[in-house]
């Protein structure tokens, strides 16, 4: 067995320790004293995957992205049905999301929150929020609507919110109210077409 094999497992003990101690308590808050005692690695050992804690939050980040992208992409192809109704759907997704018990807000607003301008972290979340607006400018554009970069714009302003929301009102069906504004800047968009 090489050491890069025997690592390997260390390795995701660790992102997986800090994803769920990050998403929790915040990346400032959460200090890699905890990370590695959770994990059950050495500080040193952690270090040798990660330079710094700012690259840790930002690989952090990453994977969330990379895994929210496969869900949706995942969903969106088994739920097919129109490019309107795909839009929809992602909003639906957010609602499934925001009814699991752990759900503590968007990982990226969260951590944006935390993070400076110049931190590895930020451009992890720009890189996910350029994703999240191409994504929907692509089904706004297949669905017909006009100007769909203005569009897509208003779309992800909902998607934020709704998120925030979420966290902050639990009880309140933000995801809905955010699916139905979506469908009426779609309809407008339409209209001007």
């Amino acid at each position: 067995m090489t050491t890069r094999t025997r690592r390997r497992p260390a390795l995701e003990r660790v992102l997986a320790t800090a994803d769920r101690l990050f998403y929790e308590g915040g990346v400032h808050a959460t200090g890699v004293d905890l990370i590695a005692t959770e994990a059950n690695v050495s500080k040193a050992s952690l270090y040798t995957y990660f330079q710094t804690k700012d690259d840790l939050i930002a690989e952090y980040l990453r994977r969330r992205s990379k895994q929210w992208q496969e869900h949706v992409h995942r969903e969106l192809a088994i739920r097919a049905g129109s490019a309107r109704a795909r839009i929809l759907t992602v909003f639906d997704l957010l609602g499934e999301w925001f009814a699991e018990p752990n759900y503590r807000g968007c990982p990226f607003n969260n951590a944006e929150a935390e993070c400076p301008p110049d931190s590895p972290a930020h451009q992890v979340n720009l890189e996910h929020r350029a994703w999240v607006h191409q994504l929907f400018r692509a089904l706004l554009s297949e669905a017909g609507v006009s100007d769909s970069d203005r569009a897509a714009t208003q779309l992800q302003l909902l998607y934020d919110g709704a998120m925030n929301n979420a966290h902050a009102e639990p009880d309140v069906p933000w995801a809905e109210a955010a699916r139905n504004t979506a469908d009426a800047v779609i309809a407008t968009g339409l209209a001007r077409a």
